[in-house]
């Protein structure tokens, strides 16, 4: 065995279907089914936004929920580019009450 390699057990976060979870792997001749998931494209590259301003209180309040946490990259479909600098302007127009901090 490789030096800092785990052998694979049933403990494991491996792939395959495991009988709890009733994965797809377990269905008749073992195939998995191809989930086609559309890959998120940044809004601020697709309409060519350059600055992110937090004066603009409808912009970014599409980015902040009811519980006013700033959304992740991964659900948002962000760049690492413009959620940095959409975090910045949230933070901004918090300070100056144009955004809650928390839910009332």
């Amino acid at each position: 065995m490789a030096f800092g390699m785990k052998k694979s057990g049933s403990g494991g976060r491996g792939r395959g279907g495991s009988s709890r979870t009733g994965g797809q792997a377990d269905r008749a001749g073992g195939q998995r089914r191809s989930l086609f998931r559309r890959r998120k494209v940044c809004k601020f590259c697709a309409d060519k936004i350059d600055d992110i301003n937090y004066k603009d209180v409808k912009l970014l309040a599409g980015f902040v929920p009811e519980r006013a946490k700033v959304l992740p990259r991964r659900i948002s479909g962000t760049c690492a580019k413009h959620q940095r600098k959409l975090r910045v302007a949230i933070m901004r127009a918090r300070v100056l009450a144009l955004l809650p901090y928390a839910a009332d």
